[in-house]
């Protein structure tokens, strides 16, 4: 069967007293393929593929922990080696997310990588569980609660959280509602389950791995379940495994990571000679956004076909956010403070289908809220909003709050997964100094839990996604040389 390759960009819901329970079946053991989990390769459909893409659909089961569990469909995709007697095995290309798909990721970044790279492996990509055209889950959230600002959990302007309680029953009820017996198994360590199963499609013995922003998670709970079944791992933009919290330790990432990259946003929009320049000096910029956004806050904007249809200070401070992720889109949130401070709006942003939001948005909840129990009460919320908004008054909150998760009706059905030093030295951390989605203190968590499994990488630039996209030269480098030949550096190195 052929599979239609799209891509699928995460919508912003994360790059979110904890009851645990155990599974009552043993679930970390890797399973070989049978002869029938082999792939089936053929031509992909659509546009704006490499010619020697292939694709193909692998069958997992949707409960590891049940024998008689039905099948669910992972898409998979891959371009073969370049030069077959210089092969050494598979590159994995791992997601973003939880919501992001690498399916097209063979034809895409894969390119960029370097010649000797692409002959040492087959560059394979998927869609993970339940993300289309793998079997699909859906929600059918109103359409309000598809903006970018709902998914993440913006305060209201005086700091109640009471709207982002009542937003995330409304969410989880839909969730529980609509989205299937599926949606109860999405979690991180069962996308790692689903990678193994597909190591084994691919004959492979052992896999080696790119993995970025949320798909470092997905690698360092993969090297931890299945440790002798890695290769060379590459895991890029790092997140905190913290155990206890998981991916409410992501989103209060965002507060240092904002104060990270913020100033670097303030040295580009003052200087002379940028057509988007908002202020005369750096100093004024962090004073004049909080400023607009506490006016838009009292008195929004119309914004017409936008999502919401007005322009107020959480979308500005959304529009930040987003705008941080690369240098590339400073001069959208530069052109946003422009127009704002003269009354005015840009026009609307594009988004993607409805489709594949609804999709992407449960992928996403799914994933978060079933890794790891959150807190239900609103207290709990309030008293973390106050001292965030205090302490990080450009993310007003927000990376503490309330998400779907407070409400969600599952209990986790496994304890999140502790990332340890046990197993092989074969990881290789890469990361910017300034990020804001994935911020330095949080990579550094991660390779602390690694011990001597690792050895990171630091590189001095500013954005989300180092090798390849927003790092420099010098970190390139030291990332390609460790895929294509093993080399590593001997302990943790700053990229100047």
């Amino acid at each position: 069967m052929k599979q239609r390759t799209r891509t699928f960009r995460n919508a912003g819901i994360v790059g979110v007293s904890t009851v645990l329970l155990a599974v009552t079946a043993p679930v970390t053991a890797s399973v070989a393929a049978s002869p029938s989990a082999r792939l089936a390769w053929t031509a992909c459909a659509g546009s704006g593929i490499n010619p020697r893409q292939q694709c193909a659909t692998l069958q997992v089961p949707m409960d590891y922990a049940d024998p008689g569990s039905p099948l669910i469909d992972i898409a998979v995709s891959r371009i073969p080696s370049e030069n077959p007697e210089a092969r050494r095995g598979t590159l994995l290309l791992i997601p973003g997310g939880p919501g992001g798909s690498s399916l097209n990721d063979p034809s895409g970044k894969g390119q960029k990588l370097p010649q000797d790279v692409r002959d040492a492996y087959d560059l394979v990509g998927f869609a993970p569980r339940g993300l289309a055209p793998s079997t699909p889950v859906d929600c059918g959230l109103d359409h309000g609660d598809l903006a970018t600002s709902k998914l993440r959990p913006w305060p209201a302007a005086d700091g109640s959280v009471d709207g982002n309680m009542a937003t995330a029953r409304r969410m989880a009820d839909a969730c529980a509602a609509n989205g299937g017996e599926l949606i109860r198994h999405l979690s991180t360590a069962n996308e790692a389950r689903d990678i193994d199963r597909l190591r084994a499609a691919l004959g492979e013995r052992k896999l080696s791995a790119w993995g970025v922003s949320y798909g470092t998670y997905v690698g360092a709970v993969y090297a931890q379940l299945f440790p002798h079944r890695t290769d060379r791992i590459v895991l890029d933009s790092n997140d905190n495994p913290d155990p206890t919290r998981v991916a409410r330790a992501w989103l209060a990432g965002h507060e240092q990571g904002v104060e990270d990259t913020f100033p670097d946003f303030a040295a580009w929009a003052s200087r002379p000679d940028n057509p988007d320049r908002v202020a005369s000096r750096a100093a004024d910029v962090r004073p004049l956004f909080l400023r607009l956004a506490a006016r838009l806050d009292r008195e929004p904007l119309p914004w017409p076909g936008a999502n919401p249809e007005e322009l107020n200070g959480n979308v500005l401070r959304q529009t930040m956010l987003d705008s941080l992720y690369s240098p590339s889109r400073y001069p959208t949130l530069a052109k946003l403070i422009r127009a704002a401070q003269q009354g005015t709006v840009p026009p609307a942003p594009a988004a993607p289908p409805e489709a594949v939001l609804q999709n992407v948005a449960a992928v996403g909840a799914g994933t978060m809220c079933n890794d790891v129990a959150w807190p239900t009460s609103k207290a709990v919320y309030e008293k973390e909003v106050v001292e965030s908004r205090a302490k990080y008054p450009l993310t007003a909150g927000m990376p503490r709050n309330a998400m779907p998760c407070a409400a969600w009706p599952y209990p986790p059905r496994e304890a999140p997964v502790r990332i340890s030093g046990r197993g092989p030295s074969d990881i290789l951390l890469v990361q910017n100094a300034r990020d804001v989605a994935t911020p330095l203190s949080g990579a550094r968590k991660l390779r602390e839990a690694f011990g001597r499994r690792a050895v990171m990488v630091t590189v001095n630039s500013t954005g989300h996604d180092a090798y390849l996209a927003n790092g420099n030269a010098c970190g390139d480098r030291t990332v390609s040389r460790f895929l294509a030949t093993g080399q590593r550096p001997d302990t943790d190195t700053y990229c100047a």
